[in-house]
């Protein structure tokens, strides 16, 4: 059962510094300029709005000491990172220090490190023992080269234990084909530089492009990635294509469009292949459909070799986050379960913004996919009132279990604490 959290909430930053750009709240904001924010989160979940005016936030990562390092996708002030920090134990960020000077979404803290991406290239932050940021203007430059092409070209990132950074990149065309023939290109060549997952190791300084491994392809853009340390596996959340109707019409109607491709989950090892730009994944037939560029008709199957999904979401959603719960704080049947942030909208659900649970058990999907915290939109999507009000897009797990939320519309950030019921 959901219950609705008003959350009144507001932070204004100002100020400036030398090398890094620091920023200092102004009580009266909090006071005198309340927004009020209506959340959905299960009994005994609650929600607070930490933090607003943050531009684009896209991925974060929380220090053990609370610190929050958010990537934000448009520099501000000419820089890339937010530290925020809650100074006064009050649950309100009232300092907030930029630093980087690169766009990009992806951030990772692991093993004394904090990992940052631009479009081009993954860079390395060293952490004392609290994960604060020893010098926030040397970063050292692990990875550069990459390839960006003005579409899908942020470059999010997982780290594992044994050393490895895995780095997305997307491809700025979503189908492959000749545009003379409107047939796909057979083999895609796109492949060869974008359309998967590339592996670098994290202790080697200015690595190039060819000094990765290519670890997984046929992955159009996966913009949700983590580690899960109970399978000691990559995991990642692929955006589906789309176009069905618009260029095959005696193959596809506009409800095919609205419905298809599902939007999936992968369990990805090296050399694995998740079969984009030839297949995609009918969540009705449970099937890998061959695409119409590629001789498909919406009913031949292909991708034989390809790995199946894991788990399968309605189209269109936008998975732009993917986070495995490691916490203590939540009820047990969320421990090493899968959260996901999704950033647009299912046209046949009518829902949208929100962030789903996937429960895991052994390393693997245990159940259905539930919405877990909804109405980020702010506004009933079958019946829209106004304009849409938050998007989330990135997740974090805190050191006391709690989940944290960007919102890159609004630039906001939410965390979602619990606390058991009274019987």
């Amino acid at each position: 059962m959901n219950s609705s959290i008003r959350i009144m909430v507001a932070v204004a930053l100002v100020g400036t510094a030398a090398s890094l750009t620091a920023y200092k709240s102004d009580p009266s904001a909090t006071r005198n300029k309340p927004k009020n924010v209506d959340i959905k989160v299960p009994t005994g979940f609650s929600v607070s709005l930490l933090a607003e005016d943050l531009e684009t936030p896209r991925h974060l990562a929380v220090s053990k000491g609370g610190d929050i390092y958010v990537k934000i996708n448009k520099l501000k002030d000419g820089k890339a990172i937010y530290r925020l920090r809650d100074t006064n134990g009050d649950g309100v960020i009232d300092e907030k220090i930029g630093f980087g000077d690169y766009k990009g979404s992806g951030i990772f803290i692991r093993d004394g490190y904090l990992y940052a991406s631009s479009n081009t290239g993954v860079y390395r932050y060293k952490l004392n023992d609290k994960e604060e940021v020893i010098d926030y203007n040397n970063p050292e430059l692990i990875v550069k080269g990459l390839v960006a092409k003005g579409r899908d070209e942020a470059k999010n990132i997982a780290v594992d234990k044994n050393g490895y950074v895995y780095v997305n990149i997307g491809s700025p065309d979503e189908i492959c084909k000749d545009p003379r023939t409107n047939k796909g290109i057979i083999p895609c060549p796109l492949l060869d530089s974008v359309g998967g997952i590339w592996r670098f190791k994290t202790n080697q300084l200015n690595q190039q492009y060819s000094d990765g491994v290519k670890y997984a392809t046929g992955l159009k853009n996966v913009v949700g990635l983590d580690w899960n340390t109970s399978s000691n596996s990559l995991f990642v959340m692929m955006h589906g294509r789309g176009k069905f109707h618009d260029t095959f019409p005696q193959y596809y109607s506009p409800q095919d469009s609205e419905k298809l491709p599902a939007e999936t989950m992968y369990e990805v090892h090296e050399g694995d292949d998740a079969g984009w730009p030839y297949v995609y994944y009918d969540p009705f037939q449970k099937k890998k459909i061959l695409c119409p560029e590629y001789g498909g008709d919406g009913k031949k199957t292909g991708g034989e070799k390809a790995i199946d999904p894991v788990a399968d979401f309605p189209a269109h959603l936008g998975p732009n986050a993917l986070l495995f719960y490691t916490g203590k704080m939540f009820p047990a049947k969320y421990k090493n379960g899968a959260f996901i942030a999704f950033h647009g909208q299912s046209p046949v659900l009518k829902k949208g913004y929100m962030v789903a649970f996937v429960p895991f058990k052994n390393g693997k999907p245990s159940g259905k996919w539930e919405i877990f915290a909804d109405n980020f939109a702010g506004t009933d999507l079958a019946k829209p009132t106004g304009p849409v009000q938050h998007r989330p897009c990135g997740l974090a797990q805190g050191p006391d279990g709690s989940l944290y939320v960007t919102d890159d519309l609004n630039g906001a950030l939410f965390r979602i604490s619990y606390k058991a019921p009274k019987k």
